[in-house]
């Protein structure tokens, strides 16, 4: 049976290489479709987890992988030599900056040598991961070529970049159009064909490189605009001008604006991180990205300028850095989730400490840190946050503004509040013990 058939009556099987933010969810819309999934990843604990039916991403609901279980049609592995089980393969994978700001594409390298060693007739490859324009191309296809099979009839590769926000609610991965481009047309039209399957809108274009593209440009017009919104908040507040007031009164025009806010720093996989991917890439063809950089440039800057202000509005009362108590409000680098990819608040935590604060955070969402590949493990629980707790503080730094936080309790009880985000908007009484940055 062709790879067409397989996909049109659902008996293809599905494989998902990298089971975090991007793609456990997409096993799971895959599965909800009506295929048979396999999910694969390096990490032993999510696959034990996945087994017991446990979700370790909380954002998801907890049932969804109990859910999967008892269906049937689900499995969680962490051995490779079962990518040929698959007739397609999904690559999700996180691809990271190096120590110098360059792309780190090793594990897509790793998993796209895994794939090759199993590769076979009738699979189709799926690069879902952000990079540069032309890493489908460059760094996937002449690994898979090696094997001797052939592009666009033994097999096909596509790309098509996801494009998860992990908590929204309006939207989720069924309801997120989806971009798919192949390396060749055979692969773009039977990779958007297996998409249609569990997507409700899938966009074809004509090339992988085209869909790399628009995935970079997508995230660094949100980072450019981040990058004016946090340089029109230093500049204004040292103005005296409430830079908030100043977006919602721009946000009354209705056309030629989009609101965008300034915060502590950038978080999250996306952000941060995929604007150097072009950057990189641009020195290749001999072209400078100035804009990007410096876009780049302002948001790394406010880490920074947060714990400068910090200072000051300490020093403002006697106050050192060195010595004082700071509790830090939120790990997770959005509101009302628990993921903490490349949060700003591990730069804030580390900053405070190096001149000699005493930090703890509080956050509903993650009670305990855990090792990442920038900061490994601070060791640091959430601590408790009542009124008795944030008495005990210094200064309250509000750096994610999530739901679950009762603002005036906060505003009421704490001795010193800088407020990253403008949670303190609404509450009343005394503000003279409130700083923005």
């Amino acid at each position: 049976m062709s790879l067409e058939q397989k996909i049109t009556d659902h008996s293809a099987v599905i494989g998902v290489i990298g089971l975090g933010y991007v793609g456990l969810p997409l096993l799971a819309a895959f599965h909800r479709a009506g295929f048979s999934v396999i999910g694969f990843d390096v990490d032993p604990k999510k696959i034990a987890s996945l087994r017991r039916g446990e979700n370790y991403l909380k954002h998801l609901g907890e049932s969804l992988v109990g859910d999967m279980n008892r269906a049937g049609r689900f499995e969680a592995s962490g051995d490779p030599s079962r990518l040929n089980e698959a007739d397609a393969i999904l690559i999700c994978v996180p691809t990271p900056l190096g120590k110098h700001q360059e792309p780190d594409l090793g594990y897509v390298e790793r998993t796209a040598d895994d794939i090759a060693r199993t590769l076979r007739r009738g699979q189709l490859i799926v690069l879902e991961s952000t990079t540069y324009p032309g890493t489908t191309r460059e760094i996937i296809l002449p690994r898979l070529t090696a094997r001797g099979l052939k592009l666009g009839s033994d097999f096909f590769l596509a790309y098509s970049p996801e494009r998860e926000d992990p908590g929204r609610k309006d939207f989720n991965t069924q309801t997120i159009p989806k971009l798919v481009g192949g390396i060749d047309a055979a692969s773009g039209n039977i990779a958007a064909a297996l998409y249609r399957q569990a997507i409700q809108q899938v966009i074809p274009v004509s090339s992988a490189q085209v869909a790399e593209a628009a995935k970079l440009l997508e995230n660094i017009y949100r980072a450019v605009n981040i990058a004016l919104v946090n340089e029109m908040k230093t500049v204004l507040s040292a103005m005296g001008i409430d830079v908030w007031e100043v977006i919602r009164a721009a946000a009354t025009k209705p056309f030629g604006y989009q609101p965008f806010y300034p915060g502590p720093g950038l978080g999250g996989h996306c952000i941060p991180i995929d604007p150097f991917y072009l950057t990189w890439k641009a020195r290749e063809v001999g072209l400078p990205t100035r804009f990007i950089e410096l876009a780049g440039q302002i948001n790394h800057a406010m880490p920074q300028y947060v714990v400068e202000r910090l200072a000051l509005a300490l020093n403002d009362r006697g106050k050192a850095v060195k010595g004082s108590r700071i509790l830090v409000l939120g790990l997770a680098y959005k509101p009302d989730v628990d993921d903490v990819r490349e949060s700003p608040s591990f730069e804030l935590i580390e900053k405070l400490s190096d001149l000699g604060a005493t930090v703890d955070y509080n956050d509903p969402h993650v009670p305990a840190t855990h090792r990442m590949r920038k900061y490994g493990d601070l060791g640091m629980k959430s601590v408790p946050l009542t009124p008795q707790t944030l008495a005990g503080y210094d200064c309250v730094l509000i750096a994610t503004h999530h739901a679950a936080y009762d603002w005036q309790m906060i505003a009421d009880h704490a001795k010193l509040i800088v407020d990253t985000r403008n949670a303190l908007r609404n509450v009343t009484g005394r503000r003279d013990h409130i700083v923005s940055a």
